[in-house]
């Protein structure tokens, strides 16, 4: 199975309702940046929104990837036309409001809520990647690529007794001076185990990571806020664990939130 797949099997009602029957009620973006106390780096984002029912459908794309325009363009769309046509970012935000709608991550059985505390962005930044490098299940000094670097969650896994190799398009150093390289393959190959961001499905290299790991038989965890639901699918098909947060992400509340971990031996 791959993402391609996944959408073909969506709009044949492989996965739950027709959807050239159902609306996206609304398509939205956010543009936004964030530099976290005593960082060095500013993380600026942009996602790429969609609404359908009770549920948020989001991917994070590269800046100049699509236009405002798109979200007057599709809302009130059908997410049939949305999952055929358009960029990668909106295809992908529209298979993950289907996902998300057709199965929510708080009523899924296999999930594990964790409540992220109250509070500034780094008490919450914190928080969350602890759970993220909680899934991890690694011996010391094992080797963990870390595909789509952010510096708490660098933090983490050292916590966790791991050495991270961090690869990223947009960042050539961390927080502590650190080289990040942009060759995916480099840390592929040599990682123990890799965390990967959900942003790998609007950059068309999840289906790569998957296969990778598969092939070489190294647990593969996603942290996703772009795709949470769709990422979910891959569970026990190459991805080993996921945190996934869906919309509204922990960045944009100071209040409790939460995001779901789960594990591919408990299928959801």
């Amino acid at each position: 199975m791959n993402v391609d797949s996944l959408i073909r099997d969506v709009l044949k009602g492989e996965h739950g309702p027709d959807p050239d029957e159902l609306m996206a009620t609304s398509v939205f973006w956010i543009h936004h940046g964030t530099r976290l106390k005593g960082g060095t780096t500013t993380y600026l984002n942009q996602y790429v929104l969609v609404r359908l029912g009770a549920s948020f459908g989001a991917c994070a794309f590269e800046a100049g990837e699509i236009d405002p325009a798109i979200c007057g363009e599709s809302s009130g769309t059908s997410l049939a036309a949305l999952l055929r046509q358009g960029p990668l970012p909106l295809r992908i935000a529209a298979l993950d409001a289907y996902l998300a709608e057709t199965a929510p991550h708080r009523e899924a059985p296999h999930a594990e809520p964790v409540t992220l505390p109250a509070g500034p962005p780094e008490v919450r930044a914190r928080a969350r990647d602890a759970a993220i490098a909680g899934l991890l299940d690694i011996p010391d000094g094992a080797k963990v690529a870390l595909i789509g670097v952010v510096n708490p969650l660098l933090a983490a896994i050292r916590d966790r007794g791991g050495v991270p190799l961090p690869c990223d398009l947009n960042l050539r150093a961390t927080q502590w001076g650190e080289s990040v390289t942009d060759d995916m393959e480099e840390v592929l190959g040599a990682a123990d185990a890799v965390v990967a961001t959900g942003m790998t499905l609007s950059n068309g290299s999840f289906d790569t990571i998957v296969q990778r790991c598969q092939a070489r038989g190294i647990p593969l965890v996603v942290y996703a806020q772009t795709g949470s639901a769709v990422a979910r699918a891959f569970l026990g098909r190459g991805v080993s664990a996921l945190s996934a947060e869906p919309f509204p992400f922990s960045q944009f509340s100071a209040d409790e939130t939460a995001l779901y971990r789960y594990r591919s031996q408990g299928r959801w």
